[in-house]
């Protein structure tokens, strides 16, 4: 073997092994992101999850408002990054507690039962107006001491939680907002900073309050983040606060 010949094979055995080490490195950072994915969400390979959807009010039959769908497929595409599996059931047709598989519950309290279920037992902070009739406090939040109404179409606002029962129960994600366009709004902000949620809070609890503005012009993509408002959700509202908001 001449000189010539030499260096050519050990170059190819030399791009080889860098092409070698470079695709493990590839799929070592691939696994440890899918990994550190699969932790937030609680969503191990091939686990179950619970997709909860309200139904929609103003239809006469029984449907689902076309901006929670799209929060749905929002969800079904991380879920299926995940490796795992979804169902789908509506607010009514799920008798069931929480934290033996990962829980999303897409809708507001007054069209969705169990969102106003966990919302009295995991947000005791958080009062929000399901008052049907027209009015400047239809679907208001109260979040601690601090008041947020509804401009429908300018300004509108959806909390994004994930509460955990510690241990080795599975998270229960919540999508609450004052319309249907802030729950896609929610679930598309999930999406786009999962990343950015679990380096600042891990596998542990947040409830954060996002404003979707101008929705009329901009549909779900223009949110903003007015809060991070865990420990006035998780706390207590008094009793005095509950009896006016109530009136």
């Amino acid at each position: 073997m001449n000189d010539d010949v030499r260096n050519i094979v050990l170059g190819l055995v030399g791009t080889g092994i860098s092409a070698s080490l470079g695709w493990l490195a590839r799929t070592y950072l691939w696994r440890r992101k899918l990994r550190r994915k699969q932790a937030f969400f609680g969503l191990p390979e091939n686990s179950e999850s619970l997709l909860v959807v309200s139904r929609d009010p103003a239809a006469t039959e029984p449907a689902v408002h076309r901006y929670d769908v799209f929060a749905l497929l929002e969800l079904s595409a991380l879920i299926k990054e995940c490796g795992a599996h979804a169902r789908v059931v509506t607010q009514d047709a799920v008798q069931q507690g929480f934290g033996e598989r990962t829980e999303f519950c897409v809708g507001g309290p007054a069209a969705n039962r169990r969102m106003a279920a966990h919302i009295s037992a995991m947000l005791p902070g958080v009062w929000i107006n399901t008052d049907p009739e027209p009015g400047p406090e239809r679907a208001a939040f109260r979040v601690g001491s601090e008041h947020y109404p509804m401009e429908r179409g300018t300004a509108e606002y959806v909390l994004l939680a994930r509460v955990t029962g510690g241990g080795q129960a599975r998270p229960v994600y919540l999508f609450c907002g004052q319309s249907a366009i802030t729950n896609q709004a929610a679930t598309r902000y999930l999406a786009r900073h999962h990343e950015r949620l679990h380096r600042k809070y891990a596998t542990g609890s947040f409830v954060l309050l996002l404003k979707v503005v101008n929705s009329q012009a901009y549909g779900p993509d223009v949110v903003e983040l007015v809060a991070d408002v865990t420990r006035a959700a998780r706390t207590p509202l008094p009793e005095t606060a509950s009896a006016d908001t109530a009136t």
